[in-house]
């Protein structure tokens, strides 16, 4: 993250050196747009029933039109640790409720959510309470690919049922498509590097179980059946506008 931030900075001061050069006030410019943004979504559906709130993180790089319009692509890295075991690792606990390590000593094991979701997108920028043409309320919705799962980490101890290969067993791994919405408002500077978005964020995953068997239910087939995974929240993010420079007029006497 510390190295994207850095690269952003850098196209930052370029892209600033250029503004100058252009009339962002008065014209609808066409430009690539590159952003960073930030998410945060409450769980409904069928993916309420293993994760709570959700965070997003991620890269949005498209293209803006000289008619407002926006198309690219969107991904995301989610993660969170509100979740939900419904007794998942029930028979891993002794008397005394606790799971144990191969030493037999009590073991630490943390569980949170893990996911990714990568979108095509396409939207349009309206210029209505904004300071100039390429601000405005902006709306995009899209399509793509989502899957999420359970992280389970031991910490530093050995627990041979949730080690390697069998934390798969466990993992509750889930893919499928994914449909998102967005609205909210994009402000492109007229010049200076205050360019951003913010807004409410809706998504919809139609996603199945991709492991073939859960270990601690070794007896029981694993549903097939399509869930329904929505989410809900806003996302906020910072976006860059790439221009390329215009060539310098030259007069000869």
């Amino acid at each position: 993250m510390k190295k994207i931030i850095t690269c952003f900075l850098f196209l930052s001061i370029i892209s600033n050196s250029t503004f100058s050069q252009r009339n962002v006030r008065d014209s609808i410019i066409g430009t690539p747009w590159i952003a960073i943004n930030y998410g945060g979504n409450q769980s409904y559906g069928d993916i309420a029933l293993k994760y709570g709130f959700l965070n997003h993180v991620g890269i949005m790089a498209g293209y803006k039109t000289n008619k407002n319009w926006f198309w690219g692509l969107d991904g995301n890295f989610m993660f969170g640790n509100k979740v939900k075991t419904n007794g998942m690792f029930n028979f891993l606990l002794d008397s005394q409720g606790n799971i144990n390590d191969v030493n037999g000593d009590i073991a630490q094991v943390v569980l949170s959510a893990r996911g990714l979701n990568i979108n095509l997108a396409i939207g349009k920028v309206f210029p209505i309470l904004s300071p100039n043409l390429n601000s405005g309320i902006f709306v995009h919705a899209g399509g793509g690919f989502l899957a999420h799962k359970y992280r389970i980490d031991t910490q530093s101890q050995v627990i041979p049922l949730l080690e390697l290969n069998y934390k798969k067993g466990y993992d509750r791994l889930s893919l499928g498509p994914n449909i998102h919405q967005f609205i909210g408002y994009a402000y492109m500077a007229d010049h200076g590097l205050i360019n951003f978005y913010g807004g409410f964020y809706a998504q919809q995953g139609f996603t199945k179980n991709y492991r073939t068997v859960f270990f601690n239910e070794p007896g029981v087939p694993v549903s097939k059946k399509t869930m329904i995974d929505i989410q809900f929240g806003f996302k906020l993010g910072w976006f860059i506008p790439i221009y390329k420079r215009k060539p310098k007029d030259f007069y000869i006497d």
